[in-house]
């Protein structure tokens, strides 16, 4: 393998310890990609084929997906690559837009507001990226209206005939606007501050029709957005008009076999060693796993199911299938390995770190999903096995039969009710724990290999009228916040992934 310009240098390492906080954030990577220096991202970053669909040459991309998932990486990956291809492009964030986050108006008056808005915003960010500042900004707004919703020709007109002295690079990304008039619009964590209000969906909803409007009138401006899946699924059942974006939706998922390869770049890369992920998309785990042997110890030394398992396998059963997720039990493990000064991650660092883990899902979750059922905490919590269950071999795993069963014990403590309104029987309950990947579909193969099913792959699974031979189980993240004071028995009772799917 070549090496990198910028490499560790490992000769250093040896002298001191490996995983130091700085080491660690470089091994792992952040957990939100905004912290991340671009030069790493870049080193580390993995395409899989959604990038693809991302970056197609669209008017509308709407990339939906959990927190953690990877949409904010994707985009500064996306924004970068624009750069280098001349391309102007644009990052809307909600510090940009909260004027015009505006309650009260009627639909119509809220589509007027956001389009005004976004004309305006692009326009004055394309101008100052490239150095054509503005002081003048009643002015500079008044110069945008004369030319109503045609922003490309006021963009075009102002930076062909206002003589400022560019540097080299923004000269020719203004010479490559001016022969194909190209723009992507990036908007991102449009999610932050949502609370599944009506007044926070008719807001998604005028942004949406605003992006439209905006895109059709100007055929190269193209956007892509970023939701949280529970605030597009909100949006989705709430607004008629969605059907009109639902063929631009791209939902960001990764396989486990993806995500072991990201790891596997991350460490390859770490120590100066270039890695191409379409090579390590295409090797078999056991190869993919060497990969982790200069960090952490190849098997987990534990008990019962756990006993002697590849440290892959024990990996991606604990995580949802999220990037973030594995940076951060990573993270932790080799925090607790930096303290007593060990060179590899350990059983011990490992099994210091899960109930931390599990309960930092536990209470991710409950923020990410809390405005569209308030009481979603006490719901998981009451997923806890009886003391009864917890002796058998399949405490947190249930038949369809068996999981409306123990939610409809937990709802007789009191009723649930979703943030518009109604109130949530068992079975819209089971549906609601499947599509935040609370519970995971699961059956075993003829061979007797688990596999693990979740929302994003088969969403039909959790359908009242049909059976599809599934059964469903708590997924293992949370075991260890619903139960902490038996930890052992986890390990006993818990099947680890045959294989990372």
């Amino acid at each position: 393998m070549k090496d990198l310009n910028k490499v560790v240098d490992v000769r250093k390492l040896k002298d001191r310890r490996l995983f130091t906080d700085e080491n660690i954030s470089r091994l792992f990577g952040h957990e939100a990609a905004d912290d991340e220096e671009l030069s790493r991202l870049r080193e580390y970053y993995v395409k899989n084929i959604l990038y693809q669909k991302l970056t197609a040459d669209l008017k509308l991309r709407l990339l939906v997906g959990h927190k953690g998932i990877g949409k904010s990486a994707m985009f500064k990956i996306a924004s970068y690559e624009d750069e280098k291809r001349d391309v102007l492009s644009v990052f809307i964030r909600p510090d940009d837009i909260s004027e015009l986050k505006k309650e009260g108006n009627d639909f119509l008056e809220s589509i007027r507001i956001w389009k005004e808005g976004l004309n305006a915003i692009i326009c004055k960010k394309i101008l100052n990226n490239l150095g054509f500042v503005n002081d003048k900004e009643a002015s500079f707004s008044d110069q945008i209206k004369k030319y109503g919703s045609r922003i490309l020709d006021f963009i075009s007109d102002t930076i062909k005939y206002d003589k400022v002295c560019l540097d080299p690079t923004k000269d020719k990304i203004r010479s490559s606007y001016l022969k194909d008039r190209k723009i992507n619009v990036y908007v991102d964590d449009l999610d932050r501050g949502w609370q599944g209000r009506k007044e926070d969906i008719n807001m998604v909803s005028a942004l949406m029709n605003a992006v439209r409007d905006v895109s059709n009138e100007n055929a190269t401006i193209h956007f892509k957005l970023a939701l949280r899946s529970d605030v597009y699924y909100l949006f989705r059942t709430s607004d008629e008009s969605t059907d009109k974006v639902g063929g631009s939706v791209i939902w960001l998922t990764w396989t486990n076999h993806e995500i072991l390869a990201l790891l596997v770049k991350r460490i390859e890369t770490f120590f100066g060693r270039a890695a191409d992920e379409n090579e390590l998309f295409k090797m078999h785990q056991r190869d993919l796993a060497k990969y982790l042997d200069p960090i952490m110890e190849p098997k987990f030394k534990g008990s019962g199911h756990w006993e002697n398992a590849p440290i892959h396998r024990v990996l991606m059963s604990l995580i949802r299938k999220r990037p973030r997720d594995l940076v951060k039990l990573c993270t932790l493990a080799a925090q607790n390995a930096f303290v007593h000064d060990a060179k590899l991650i350990a059983t011990d660092d490992w099994e210091y770190c899960f109930p931390s883990y599990s309960n930092d899902r536990l209470l991710d979750t409950e923020i990410e999903y809390k405005s569209e059922l308030p009481q979603i905490r006490r719901l998981m919590l009451g997923m806890k096995p009886s003391v009864k269950k917890q002796k058998a071999h399949d405490s947190y795993s249930f038949s369809t039969e068996q999981l409306l069963a123990k939610i409809s014990s937990i709802c007789e403590k009191g009723a649930f009710t979703f943030a518009n309104g109604k109130e949530a029987d068992p079975q819209e309950l089971a549906h609601f724990l499947y599509k935040i990947n609370f519970i995971t579909a699961r059956r075993k193969n003829h061979d007797g290999e688990i596999v693990r099913k979740y929302f994003e792959e088969h969403n039909y699974l959790m359908q009242g009228y049909v059976d599809f031979g599934f059964s469903w189980e708590v997924h293992p993240a949370y075991r260890w916040a619903l139960q902490p004071d038996d930890p052992k028995n986890i390990y006993q009772r818990l099947e680890i992934l045959d294989f990372a799917n």
